[in-house]
């Protein structure tokens, strides 16, 4: 398996790389850890003009905490995230996420904003980031925006990134107190596709009862899907094993998952109710 031709780029600054997409725009391909693109180019599936090579853009390889805010710099390794104590303190949700991204050998290259760019349904760190209420920072050469993820997600493998535009950094709030999470996923073998999967953060008032819940959905839809009608229902309400069976119910019968030879669309809205389940109640346990 060999890729088509193409140009190759390997711009140092920031503002080489945008000049580069502002130039060339949907001929090339950004190239950051390879890890979906290098794969789809040797099957001949993506047929870009150019690749961009941004690995020399050290300014975008960063995890910050500012003022309550983690920022993630679009280059960060997914092996840095999953190594950083203080990640695992104050936003322990990306934690668990990226410990389920591929094998090692994947998250020593692979960067956070390819797994976001990429924008593949069943990826962990997209949910993940769903559920966190994560917002993306888009530049171009002449200025930049912020996104949400319903906004950013269109639909499988795409995004709102227009041509011409970057990511460069992923922006999430740290959670406040009494707050629980949880990250669970089920697939055929270690490191393979998720078939379904499930990011929850609950918070608990005084009494103990549900404040807030956030479930995001991985594999349930063409695009990280939000189970927002069964957040609404667990507000006020004590999570015990029958409240989390029932949201898990009320998660999956709001989506409905792509069959494939790996499992039916029924199959994997039955794996999507237990996937909810279970995490809902090791968040409680842990909030």
């Amino acid at each position: 398996m060999k890729p088509p031709p193409f140009e190759y780029d390997d711009p140092r600054r920031l503002d080489e790389a945008l000049a580069l997409l502002a130039e060339h725009g949907a001929e090339a391909k950004v190239l950051a850890g390879g890890q979906s693109l290098v794969p789809l180019l040797n099957f001949r599936l993506a047929r870009p003009r150019r690749l961009i090579d941004v690995n020399g853009l050290g300014e975008l390889d960063y995890l910050r905490f500012e003022n309550g805010t983690l920022r993630i710099g679009a280059l960060t390794r997914q092996a840095a995230l999953e190594r950083s104590s203080e990640t695992a303190q104050r936003v322990p949700l990306l934690t668990r996420a990226v410990r389920f991204v591929g094998h090692p050998q994947i998250r020593n290259r692979g960067t956070v904003g390819g797994s976001v760019a990429h924008a593949d349904p069943a990826a962990e760190l997209p949910a993940a980031l769903s559920a966190l209420d994560a917002r993306y920072r888009l530049r171009t050469r002449s200025g930049e925006r912020v996104v949400a993820s319903e906004e950013l997600f269109l639909a499988a493998r795409t995004t709102a990134l227009a041509p011409d535009e970057l990511l460069v950094e992923v922006e999430v709030d740290v959670p406040g107190p009494a707050t629980g999470s949880a990250f669970v996923e089920f697939s055929r073998r270690y490191g393979g596709a998720a078939l379904a999967g499930a990011a929850v953060l609950v918070t608990l008032d005084g009494s103990g009862a549900c404040e807030r819940a956030r479930i995001g959905l991985l594999a349930a839809g063409p695009t990280p899907v939000r189970a927002r009608e069964a957040e609404v229902w667990l507000r006020g309400a004590t999570i015990d094993a029958a409240t989390a069976a029932e949201a898990g119910a009320r998660a999956a019968a709001g989506v409905t998952p792509p069959g494939d030879i790996h499992g039916s669309s029924d199959y994997r809205r039955a794996l999507v109710e237990t996937m909810v389940t279970r995490a809902l109640l090791e968040a409680v346990a842990r909030a």
